[in-house]
This record gives structure tokens, sequence and C-alpha cells, in this order.
């Protein structure tokens, strides 16, 4: 037998080597793929996650905003941390999916949802470090995965560049892809996406940037739109139309070589310009009832939490009547700027050295105010003076660069020196050089004709023979009126007393420059104003009538916060030693107020006080018959709202329902006279007001006494122009010392409001001749009046427990007959005063009717 060859041995060798290491290569790779696959379960497992949940589209519970909507369902106020309006598949118009599909992911009905292609390629530039952040396409269906991150994450993470988030995206992707379909995915996607300037979703960007509803977009709006989600910043129509601009006439092109609009559609969709075509959806909140719209919302944020605001798609209906709440705003700040302007003259915006600042100013005019426009009729603007007449008795003004007008002395006749000793009656200016000179920047208020200036300036009448003649008068010579921002402040509170409905509150001159809502949070002294609450403890606890004589003689007091004694004085200075309560309230005088809380315990008033609504403590000392506790405007409507209802204590409602996302009611406080209400929602009321029935102060009878001494103040007393409104109407107006504080509480049958006006510090009052009567009831009727206007007034009855009699007002008795200053009066049956012995009563009712006794 023969050996095997040297060359067999070695091929033999190199065969079994070759397949050990094959065999070992092929261990390797079986080990290194089940490691791979390993590594891969625990970054999958890793990277999944906290993944949002999706088999189906009813887990979609995107972040909404909380809608605040009016008493008649009008919007007025959004919280929101996404601006989204959810809409049905079914209410998106057709063109629009085409829009995004044509402009995001032409391929969206071919693929599985993730571009794996474009995905490697970022990926490996990342790895390779041929970028420094982590791009790549993407799908629509991977768009929403982004998005959906990015609200259950925060921006931060959700946005983050990384191979983490890229891979988490793509899970979910994949996810959604495997448990929606198409149509399901579009719609999250045109439910989720951002498009820019806080809209998110088709819906909310049609309101956003066309104030339109999604169904009504025109293609060119629908071009607009689709162009977004790349870049909503450089694309927004607002900040960048020219951009905007060309990415619409992408998506157009898209679209047409796509099939989905011809040539002539696409031509016709960029005939109208992208300036054109958008117009800005106004701010709800600042626009409409900001004091009103805050606090709902302080009352969301304490009873739920601020996220429940601002995601959880509340829906809250109020009381606030639109309609209302304007009259109050109109009435508020005009009469504040009336007021402010008695006080004096703070002086010119600014004092310019020369024409080359002033062309500066002038062209800030231009771009931020005028924007381009001429000014509106009686809008404040500012204005440089180029120029002082003194033979004519005007300054010449320029408004901007294009605009010319001519302030006359006749246009600032109030604007005096400062002096909270003189009334401006007597201090009128009397020439333009006390109050302009040239490079001044005032404000200024432009009118178009003489009619329209005479009818606003202020003490014109005096000056009229030094105006320029009407020819001279237009749109681009106007006359102007000096104006001002004011300094003093005021607020207005109004309820209606049958539902406890809060229909307007304005809570200062300008929300946007003060957020600090006076009718609620302010503390302010309420002079003659709490006298009521003093008189009514007298007439419940000390059997008060308006027959009571009650001594107006003087009292010194004590006031321990400043260690000083001091006289009170009655508005006229006399006192006149005895008088009826009737008289005492309806002029406000000071020392019969003083003497009842001495009759009924200055501990009693003050507890009587918290008994009628007033929650501030008050002090327990005699100054507080005269007001010298504070109260808060709203506090006293409740109180004269009780007297209002007869003695029923009022409950405030501010919110008639609140609605979660899923229809259930969290809250539910509306009246059972509401007629904005379903006939459901009524009777619902009618059961709750019967489990949850208003709390008595005061017994009917009772408060009719109290509220006919007030119609008394609002007929012949301090307030008697309340009488021109031509309404039944009863109040009360409080003055403090010095005027600090104006104020007038007042109601018809239907409506109960409160109006105050002041300075919102103590530093300086307003001048001599301030009173609640001249300051705050003209406001109080500015508002009433169009409030009022073509509704129906009940007038009011007294109750069955009430008895009417004739009373001699010199000395409280009871007469029969029809004498120089006696009054009828209403009187607890069987209460009534003692006869003064002239006379014998009649027999009968009808006898007594016949003398003119009742």
């Amino acid at each position: 037998m023969t050996s095997p060859t040297p060359r067999l041995d070695n091929e033999r060798r190199k065969s079994g080597l070759f397949w050990r290491l094959l065999r070992f290569g092929l261990f390797l790779g079986g080990v290194g793929g089940l490691a791979g696959a390993a590594v891969g379960a625990v970054v999958f497992v890793a990277y999944s996650r906290d993944l949002p949940e999706f088999s189906d589209v009813g887990q979609y519970r995107p972040k909404l905003a909380t809608k605040v909507l009016s008493v008649d369902g009008r919007l007025i106020g959004e919280f929101y941390s996404e601006r989204r309006i959810v809409v049905p598949y079914e209410r998106i118009p057709k063109h629009l999916i085409q829009a995004f599909i044509a402009a995001e992911d032409k391929k969206f009905f071919d693929h599985h949802g993730i571009d794996y292609l474009g995905m490697a390629n970022a990926v490996l530039q990342k790895v390779t470090g041929q970028t420094k952040k982590l791009r790549g396409a993407s799908t629509i269906t991977q768009q929403l995965a982004k998005s959906l991150l990015i609200s259950a994450e925060g921006f931060g993470a959700g946005t983050e560049r990384s191979i983490k988030r890229k891979v988490r995206e793509a899970i979910l992707a994949s996810r959604l892809e495997s448990n929606l379909n198409k149509e399901e995915i579009l719609w999250l996607y045109l439910n989720q996406v951002y498009l820019g300037h806080g809209a998110y979703g088709v819906q909310a960007a049609a309101e956003n940037y066309f104030r339109k509803d999604v169904q009504e977009l025109t293609l060119a709006e629908m071009g607009v739109l689709a162009g977004l989600p790349q870049a909503p910043s450089r694309f927004s129509p607002f900040i960048n139309p020219s951009a905007a601009r060309a990415r619409q006439e992408y998506v157009l092109e898209r679209m047409q070589k796509d099939g989905y609009i011809t040539p002539a559609d696409k031509t016709g969709a960029l005939a109208l310009s992208v300036e054109k075509t958008v117009h800005a959806r106004d701010d709800s909140f600042l626009d409409t009832a900001p004091y009103f719209t805050e606090h709902v919302r302080r009352h969301i944020v304490e009873t739920y939490d601020n996220k429940e605001l601002l995601e959880g798609g509340l829906t809250v209906w109020t009381t606030l009547d639109l309609e209302r709440e304007s009259y109050a705003e109109t009435a508020l700040i005009d009469g504040v700027r009336v007021t402010d302007k008695r006080q004096g003259y703070l002086g010119p915006v600014a004092q310019l050295k020369d024409d080359k600042q002033a062309q500066k100013v002038l062209d800030v005019v231009d771009s931020k105010m005028l924007k381009g426009q001429a000014p509106i009729e009686g809008a404040p603007v500012l204005a440089v003076v180029t120029a002082v007449d003194v033979e004519h008795q005007w300054a010449e003004v320029q408004i901007g660069n294009k605009l010319k007008g001519r302030l006359p002395l006749a246009g600032m006749r109030w604007a005096r020196k400062i002096n909270p000793s003189q009334n401006w009656e007597f201090h009128k200016v009397e020439s333009v050089r006390e109050v302009v000179k040239k490079h001044d920047v005032v404000l200024v208020q432009p009118w178009f004709t003489k009619a329209s200036f005479l009818e606003h300036a202020m003490g014109a009448a005096e000056s009229v023979q030094k105006l320029p003649e009407e020819s001279e008068i237009n749109a681009e010579r106007p006359l102007c009126t000096l104006d001002q921002v004011p300094r003093v402040q005021g607020s207005l509170i109004s309820m209606n007393p049958h539902t406890g409905y809060v229909e307007a509150m304005i809570g200062g001159y300008s929300y946007e420059d003060s957020e600090f809502n006076r009718a609620e949070q302010s503390c302010r002294q309420p002079g003659s104003a709490f006298k009521p609450i003093v008189y009514s403890a007298a007439v419940v606890r000390e059997g008060f009538t308006p027959a009571t004589m009650v001594l107006d003689t003087p009292i010194t007091l004590r006031d321990e916060d400043i260690g000083k004694s001091w006289k009170p004085q009655n508005f006229e200075s006399v006192f006149k030693g005895e008088v009826t309560v009737r008289e005492a309230i309806s002029f406000s005088m000071n020392m019969p107020a003083l003497h009842t809380m001495l009759a009924v315990g200055v501990k009693d008033v003050v507890a009587w006080g918290k008994h009628m609504g007033i929650k501030t403590p008050l002090k327990e000392e005699l100054g507080t018959a005269l007001g010298s506790s504070c109260v808060t405007p709203w506090e006293l409507t409740s109180v004269y709202t009780t007297f209002a209802r007869m003695g029923l204590r009022p409950e405030p409602v501010y919110i008639k329902r609140i609605v979660d996302r899923d229809g259930q009611v969290l809250e539910q406080h509306a009246s059972p006279n509401d007629p904005w209400q379903t006939h459901a929602q009524r009777i619902d009321s009618a059961y709750r007001f019967l489990e949850e029935r208003p709390r008595r102060a005061m017994s009917t009878d009772e408060s009719y006494i109290v509220h006919w001494l007030l119609t008394q103040v609002a007929t012949r007393g301090t307030a008697a122009n309340a009488s021109r409104l031509h309404r039944p109407v009863a109040g009360k107006t409080g003055t403090t010392n010095d005027s600090f504080d104006t104020w007038f509480a007042g109601y018809t049958p239907t409506l109960v409001t409160t109006v105050w006006v002041g300075y919102d510090t103590y530093e300086y009052p307003l001048s001599v001749g301030e009173q609640g009567g001249k300051t705050s009831l003209p406001i109080w009727l500015g508002y009433m009046e169009p409030s009022l206007r073509g509704k129906e007034e009940p007038e009011w009855s007294p109750p069955a427990g009430i008895c009417n009699a004739r009373v001699d007002g010199r000395n409280g008795k009871r007469i029969y007959t029809d004498a120089p200053g006696s009054f009828i009066a209403p009187f607890l049956c069987g209460k009534e005063p003692e006869s003064a012995g002239a006379g014998s009563a009649p027999e009968t009712l009808d006898e007594a009717q016949k003398k003119g006794g009742i």
C-alpha cells in the first residue's frame, strides 16, 4: 500500500481549514445576528416606551382650546396651549386634502407610512458627520407621528434632532399605518398639524388666516394653508407674503401636475394676491370683555387647574350680555375721559428739540399708528405742534407726514394746570400759549366738520368765534381737540336682579394698560353709598320709618388711625336740628346718618353690613356710617341687589354652564328664567332652583321701605338726574372726603348697576365739584339708557304688609290733608305714625283717598 503524495495531503489540509473557517464564520454570523436581533429588540422596546397609543381614532385626545361664550353663545375668549378645533373628515374640503397630499406626500396612498430611503440617508449623513442636524424626507404619517410626539413630550423632546427621535417617529408611524386606514390618518394629520401663529389643524388655521370655516375656503386659500407645514413662520402670509405666495404657487403647480385641478383652476386661484386674501383673526379676549373673561379664567384655574383650562377643551357658557357690555365700555370710557380732563392737563407726550426729532416722531406715527391709512374721525392720534398762531388762537399740528390739522383754543379750554382745589368751570384756559408750544408731541382727536368738533370740545362755546371757516375743515385738514390718556380710573358692574346674572363688567379704563379688575378687586371707601346699610339696619332693628325724626346736629369723631378728632359736615355746611329719615337719605345728610348709627349701635351696624353681603372687614367706628371702611364695587352691588329683590340675597352668576370635551356637564348655574336655554335645561334649572332657594336677608315689607327711600334719592335728592331714565329707578350717590372716590349704585326693576370713579391711589383727590351725582351718575345713565331701550319695565308694587300714609315733613306726624312739605310714604301696616292731632281721621278708606290722605 502506497502512502499519499505530499501534494494531496496539502490540499486536504486546506479543504479542512476552509470548512472550519466557514463553519466558524457561520457561527459568528449567527451569534452576531442573534445579538443584533437582541440589541434591536432592546432598542425597539426602549424607544417604544411611552409612545402614544392609537389602536383606533377614538383614542385621539388632542389638546383642545377652552372656549368662553356669551349668554347667547357668541365667542368672547379662548384659552389654549395649542389652538385646535377638531372637525370631522367629512367637513374638510376634498381639494384641501389633495393640496396637502400634493405638497407634502404625493405617494401617501401607496407607501406604508415610512420613507425608508430618506430616513436611511439622514441617519448615514449624521453618522458620517456630513451634517450636524438630522434631516430627512418625512411622509404625512411621519409628520403626524412627530406632531403627536411633540404634544405628548413637549416641544424640546419632540423636535430633538437625534437618531432616537427618528426611530421613535418611525415606530409610531408604523403603528399608525398598521392600526388605521389612510382616511383616518389624514383626519388625524389635518386636525393635528401646526400651521403657524398658534393654529393647530386646518379649522383653526382657516379662522386664523381667513376668518372662515374650513368648508368656506377657496382654492387660493387652500394653497396657502397647504404650503405652511414645512416652515409655518417662513411661509406665513402675515410675516412674509412673498414667500407665502411662492409656496402657494408651488402647491397649486403640484396639484395641477397630479391631476387634482385644471390649469384654469390654478390661474383663477393665483389671480388674487396673498395680501388681499388673508385677514387676521380678531383677539376675542382683548377686543370683547377682557375683565369679565379673566374672572372666568381664574375660576376655572382655581376649580380645576391650568392644564384643564389650556388643554381640556371646555366650553363655558357665561352670563355676559355682549350688547350691554359694549354700552358699559362706551359709557365708562367716555365718562372717565371727560372726568380726567376736568382735572387738568398732564402735559405733552414729549417735548422735542428740533425738526429732526419731529420728523422721527412723524415717521413712527405713519408706520406704527396710521399704518398707511387715514386717521379715523375722533380716534386719538399723536401729532407734532409745528406752529402756534396767537392771533387766531390755534396751533398748527402735523399728523404723520401727510396730514395737517388745526388745534384751536376751543379744543383745549379744559387744559388748565392741575389743581384739585379749583373747579374747572371757573378756570378755563384763555390762550393757546398756556397749553402748547412748537415741537410739542400731543395727543389729538381729529374732526372733519365743525359740528362734530363742537359736539366733542369741552368748554368750546365761549371760543367758537376763533374757529376756521366750515369750508376749511375736512378729512384732509381736520379740526382737532386736545386729548390725553386718562389718569382717572373707573369701574362698572351690572347685574340682573331676577336671574343673578352679571351681564356687564368693566374693571378699568384699559385692560391693556392695567389688568387690575377694579369692579371686583379694588377696595374703596363708599362714602354716602354706605348709608342705606345704616338705615336698613335701623328699619329692621329699631323700627325706623321714612317719618322717623333723626337729629341733624354736630358730632365730633376720633380717628384712631391718624390720632386726630374731626367734625363731619353736611354738604351745605348747615344743620337743621331734626329731619325725617326721608329727608336725611334723599339729600345724603351726614349728621342724621351718624345719629342713626348711634341709635342702632356701631357693632350692630357692622354686623348688619356683613349680613347684607359686605365681606370686607368693616371698622367698628362711627365713621363707617359715612363710608370710611372700604368695600368692593361688587359687594355694594350685592347689597343694592338685595334691596331690588325685596330682601333676597343675590348669588352672583358669572358662569351658566361648563361642559367638557365629551359633553359632560361639570357646572350648572343657569336660571330657569334664562331665555337662551333649551326647554330641558329650563326644567333642570327649575328643579335646582327649588333645591337652592336664595337666602332672605330682610323681610319683604322692611326691604320695601328701604327701597322706597332709595327711590326718593333718585327722583328728588342727590341723584335726581337718574329720573331722566324715565323709568322706575332707585339708588344712592356716594362721595368721600376730598372726592377721592365717587359712586352711584342704582337700579330699575330689571337691572342693578354700580359705577365707581376715582384715582387708583390716594395721592391726590379729584377736583372740587366732583361728586357721585356729577361724576358717576352720568356714566350710569350712559349705560342704562341704551341697555333698557325698547325693554318693558314693570312698576314696583308694595307688598301686602305695606300701608301708605301722608306725613308732615316738618315733624314726621301723620296728617290727612295735602299740606305743603307733606309726603306719602310706606309703613308696615299698623305702624303708621301718630296723628299730629290737628284733625280727625276719616272714618273709611274711601274718605281718606278722596281727601288725599293716602
